[in-house]
């Protein structure tokens, strides 16, 4: 019996063969769907997971009266630990904010992240050396490079270790020990780097009250998140009460206040709004608390995606399988008289409906394998389609058998239900009782494709926004050069004149920060009794002028004024907001232990993007508390751009005596344009999913209207006959089509009008919701139902009528 109706199967299967490609092909371009989908958001979701007990690390952030940030101050790890029984252990980090250059005999190699962590936290982390982890003595540090870092530096042969190599500018003589390998995955984890560092105190000999570690804890099994989060809190006060009491007394001695009650004023109302948030281990890389979540938002995109289009190629197959029962029909019927239980034709279909999902299932591996370099080259990854996915052995039969379930139970149902006597007699009703749930269905698909196509165009327009929206600077002829040392004031003005000196040099400068995303520092400077932390950039003359920031009010820097180089500050307009002051040019504001002078205010600059509100920010030439001078910027003229960049190339061992080993640079738009990249990715999630979607979708209406006019044939000859045209044919076959994607068009344009605008307001600055979109989706949805289903009613029209009612 199981060989019989196997062979009817095939026999059916091979007898629709249309029917039957439409069915494999829509369920295996879903499936294949599914498969990189799924790897991704394996992917990002199990950041650090091989760390044992990583659901019980937090790291432990700061929430500031303006901001929320990670950095914490070197004492508050210490005072956690001694305070707080549920903690096992506290690990801190600390990071450089520059390149760090590593020189031997067979190369020079730049490591970006160069990381300094307690041996705690390497424990914490289980990040261990290949010759195991050992506890520095002392003041020792140990440096070690992961695989891959050791594997560009020594290219040849991997060095037995330790081994001395060359640190920083070749020319400053500097070496270091490595200490030997270390097997992490930065790609997979929080914690990242090039070369990582291991003290057994990492803040030892440091000030206590800096705020530039990032502090990790991990709890015992069990513990009560929110009353750890209270405690945690009451110890972090506690450090700011101490730190009050020590700046108080240091104003004091050194009669560096004028004004002590206004400072305590601002010390005890900083303490108010200030407190600690614990941000787990686990939503550190998708959601920080303080940072962005578009990385999750892509996630989601995408696992929403894979679902949706996984929903519609199940509704597309269950509408054509349904679709085809009156052909069924009589064979259902004899099987019944021939003594067949209902059961077995259910067992029997749902075999058939199996088989098509398994060739859809080897097809989506095809599939899957072929577009794995393109789905690598969109989202910056390096994805193998089985090599660390194991996963996928178990996930994709069990994937199997629920797509076969929920797109085969119903119509096994409908076609084990004919009865014989109806279905004997040529009573073929059923595809008319299913004829509610087949319209819903193809309303369902119509209705995800319009979400799809009108989520793209918005996206796109954000995109386009973004990319041509006045950003307060202009980065197009600015090319930023790599630069490993600060400079001196000294130093620079001798480099720059001689650089000035080439032909098509239109500025050059030196600054801490450049726009391509990253935060500068931040200071607390009041002025007329209220302080404020704001962002901080050193500069240099000429800054300004190098990414013609605009002017709004006074002047830029200008070596006209000496004063300028000593204690002149601008401020940016959302700084000027923020104080809420009127004509801010010559007043003074104090922050860093000294009085400044305003001499400008420009327009606000979205260094950090469009994602972000510009924050109040200050520029100044000279700031004991701001970061280091060392990020070179030189604007040029556009026609002069090669020859400039060669000039700078064959004499920069000679300009840059500190750093002139290699001339790297980058250009300034480009660097900007990188801060798009992760809206570029959720562009193109939504450009697949509106195709995938468009074409499934049409799939089923193309065989759907084939289905539709032929069982309308007889019906359609007889208007013939009475003398109906074509138009006339064409239209009443159309309305039907037309009507169900206007229905899907009134449920899907509210849904994305409601997804479009959340997303939207994750965006400091963003576009106005336009209907266009919504528009354009709903026309291509008519235009693509009109030309599917005319093409179909071309056969209907130009049949002969004596073909369709001979019978009668």
């Amino acid at each position: 019996m199981f060989r019989l109706n196997l062979k009817i199967a095939l026999r059916n299967l091979w007898k629709n063969k249309v029917y039957t490609a439409i069915n494999i092909g829509g369920l295996a371009i879903a499936l294949s769907a599914f498969i990189l989908v799924a790897i991704y958001v394996r992917f990002e979701t199990s950041f650090d997971h091989d760390v044992p007990g990583h659901e019980d690390i937090y790291l432990v952030g700061r929430v500031l009266p303006d901001k929320k940030t990670n950095y914490t101050s070197l004492s508050l790890a210490q005072a956690l630990k001694e305070a707080i029984p549920e903690i096992e252990s506290v690990g801190r980090s600390r990071g450089t904010n520059f390149e760090f250059a590593f020189n031997t005999p067979e190369g020079r190699v730049y490591g970006k992240e160069v990381l300094s962590i307690d041996y705690t936290l390497a424990k914490m982390f289980h990040i261990e050396p290949k010759t195991g982890l050992l506890k520095p003595e002392g003041d020792a540090l140990n440096v070690y490079i992961p695989k891959e870092f050791i594997a560009a530096l020594f290219p040849k042969k991997t060095p037995v270790f330790p081994v001395k190599v060359g640190v920083g500018p070749i020319s400053a003589g500097q070496s270091g020990e490595v200490s030997g390998m270390i097997n992490h995955n930065s790609a997979h984890s929080n914690v990242v780097f090039d070369a990582l560092i291991i003290a057994g105190d990492v803040g030892k000999n440091q000030e206590p009250s800096a705020n530039n570690y990032y502090t990790y804890i991990k709890v015992k099994p069990g513990t009560d998140p929110d009353l750890l989060q209270k405690k945690v809190d009451a110890v972090f006060k506690e450090e700011i009460k101490k730190s009050m009491v020590t700046a108080a007394k240091d104003r004091n001695s050194a009669e560096l206040s004028m004004v002590p009650d206004v400072n305590m004023a601002a010390d005890v109302n900083t303490l108010k709004k200030s407190g600690v948030f614990l941000d787990p281990l686990d939503n550190l890389h998708l959601r920080p608390v303080a940072g962005n979540n578009t990385n999750y938002k892509i996630v989601m995109a995408l696992s929403v995606l894979t679902v949706l289009v996984m929903v519609i190629a199940c509704i597309n197959f269950t509408n054509l399988t349904i679709a085809q029962t009156n052909k069924r029909a009589k064979e259902v019927g004899v099987k019944k008289v021939l003594g067949a239980y209902r059961l077995n034709l259910i067992f029997q279909f749902l075999i058939e409906i199996f088989m098509q999902c398994l060739v859809a299932l080897i097809l989506a591996v095809i599939l899957a394998e072929i577009f794995l370099p393109q789905f690598n080259e969109v989202f910056g990854v390096s994805f193998s389609l089985w090599k660390d996915n194991y996963e996928l052995a178990w996930q994709l039969p069990v994937v199997l058998l629920i797509i076969s379930l929920i797109s085969g139970v119903y119509p096994a149902l409908v076609l084990s239900g004919f009865k014989p006597a109806d279905v004997l007699k040529g009573n073929l009703q059923t595809s008319y009782k299913t004829l509610w749930l087949r319209n819903t269905l193809l309303v369902t698909q119509f209705t995800v494709a319009i979400v799809f196509m009108a989520g793209l165009l918005i996206v796109s327009s954000q995109l386009k926004y973004m990319r041509t929206e006045d950003t307060g600077f202009k980065a197009g002829q600015v090319v930023y050069i790599k630069n490993i040392v600060w400079f001196d004031r000294g130093y620079f003005d001798n480099m720059k004149a001689r650089v000035m000196e080439i032909p098509g040099v239109n500025s050059f400068t030196v600054a801490s920060d450049i726009p391509d995303g990253s935060r500068p520092g931040r200071v607390n400077y009041t002025m007329a009794g209220k302080e404020l932390g704001m962002d901080i950039v050193h500069v240099d003359f000429d800054y300004f002028e190098t990414l013609r920031l605009k002017l709004k009010d006074g002047r830029f820097f200008s070596k006209t004024y000496p004063a300028d180089a000593e204690n002149a500050i601008v401020l940016n307009e959302a700084a000027v907001a923020a104080y809420g002051i009127t004509q801010p040019v010559g007043k003074t504001i104090r922050g860093c232990d000294m009085d400044y002078r305003i001499v400008g205010v420009i327009q606000n600059a979205k260094m950090q993007g469009f994602e972000a509100a510009v924050e109040p920010t200050v520029y100044t030439i000279k700031s004991a508390c701001a970061n280091g001078k060392m990020k070179l910027m030189v604007n040029i003229d556009p026609d002069q751009m090669a020859g400039v960049l060669a000039a700078l190339k064959s004499n920069w061992k000679d300009l840059n005596k500190m750093d002139g080993d290699d001339f790297r640079y980058e250009f300034m738009d480009e660097l900007y344009g990188r801060l798009f990249k992760k809206q570029e990715q959720l562009q193109a999630v939504f450009y697949g999913a509106a195709l995938l979607t468009i074409f499934i979708a049409t799939l089923g209406l193309f065989a759907f209207s084939a289905f539709t006019i032929t069982t309308r044939m007889k019906e359609i000859s007889i208007r013939k006959v009475l003398g109906a045209t074509d138009y006339n044919i064409l239209s009443m076959l159309n309305t039907f089509f037309v009507r169900i994607v206007l229905i899907a068009n009134l449920i899907g344009w509210p849904i994305a009008y409601i997804a479009a605008q959340r997303w939207l307001e994750t965006f400091a600055y963003r576009i106005d919701l336009p209907i266009l979109p919504f528009i354009i989706a709903g026309s291509i949805s008519i235009l693509l139902t009109l030309l599917t289903v005319s093409f179909q009613a071309r056969k209907a029209m130009k049949a002969n009528p004596v073909d369709a009612l001979k019978y009668e």
